[in-house]
């Protein structure tokens, strides 16, 4: 009997390992083992290629591209969703009025669907849209948000920053309540001005914080599709075309699904790689490195 008792936190986890297996584990060994596959030639009856896609994408113009846009697109977004809603959190953590409005506000668009959010986007930014109509008030010509390749990934990079600077800060205000206030105190005491205070007693308790924040909006900057798909479908001349709209294209468009199990195998190591890199910026202390 006691056994058994000893072995019932582990009956529930039971559910969550099968949970697991199913949706995660299977589909990941699944999508290894069909990256050595060639499917271009039938689909049915798959020929063994080894390792022939991964050269492929390695000497495909389209796909270096790809990984290409998809770093541009991380550089133009993590840095803003980094920094600006810890600069929101700071300000909306001191005591002004209407706190709580404000907090309702900035975080709103997260609980909007992102398709919804990238739809009303791509209505601001057509050619007779919102933006364009004031552009033409001040007397400056019409932009091509979209259909410009100079604009397109900028304009796509404001959405996704749009919709997640809410969901940031309010991590970053969980973390700030962490913050001891006798620290604050002391650094007020040694007149110590607000911006330095922030620097030497902020920033140091919410390292790991800052690091989960940088590691999160970079594996989904990395992993970006709902809004090039609804808004550009990786146009104008493959400028938005993404590492996951790419793996989109060749698995479900094209039937290619070998080369899109490698692409995607390629996206896990890219998305591996960040992730050990952002650990060994932030918190690298925390795990002995």
């Amino acid at each position: 009997m006691s056994f058994l008792l000893k072995l019932t936190p582990y009956f529930f986890l039971i559910p969550a390992f099968v949970i697991l297996g199913i949706f995660f584990f299977v589909p990941f060994f699944q999508t290894i083992y069909l990256s050595f596959f060639d499917y271009s030639k039938d689909i049915y009856n798959p020929q063994f290629a080894a390792w022939a896609n991964y050269v492929y994408l390695l000497k495909n113009p389209l796909f270096i591209k790809t990984i290409l846009n998809t770093f541009y697109f991380l550089v133009l977004c993590v840095p803003f969703l980094v920094i600006f809603p810890l600069f929101l959190a700071i300000l909306l953590n001191t005591k002004i009025r209407f706190k709580t409005f404000y907090k309702l506000i900035i975080y709103l668009p997260v609980v909007v669907s992102i398709v919804v959010v990238a739809i009303a986007f791509k209505w601001l930014y057509a050619p007779e849209g919102l933006l364009n109509y004031f552009l033409e008030l001040i007397h400056f010509h019409p932009i091509g948000w979209l259909s410009d390749p100079r604009f397109a990934m900028f304009s796509v990079a404001l959405v996704t920053i749009f919709k997640g600077v809410g969901y940031y800060m309010m991590i970053y205000l969980a973390a700030l309540m962490s913050v001891p206030k006798d620290l604050y105190e002391a650094a007020e005491i040694d007149g110590t001005d607000s911006w330095a205070k922030h620097i030497n007693v902020t920033l140091p308790h919410i390292m790991p914080t800052l690091a989960l924040v940088t590691t999160i909006s970079s594996i989904s900057a990395l992993k970006v599709f709902v809004e090039i798909y609804v808004m550009t479908h990786g146009g104008p001349l493959d400028s938005t075309k993404t590492i996951v709209y790419y793996i989109y294209e060749r698995a479900f468009e094209n039937l290619d699904l070998g080369i899109a199990s490698a692409a995607a195998v390629v996206l896990l190591l890219v998305v591996m790689i960040f992730s050990m890199v952002n650990i060994f910026v932030f918190e690298r202390k925390k795990y002995g490195l």
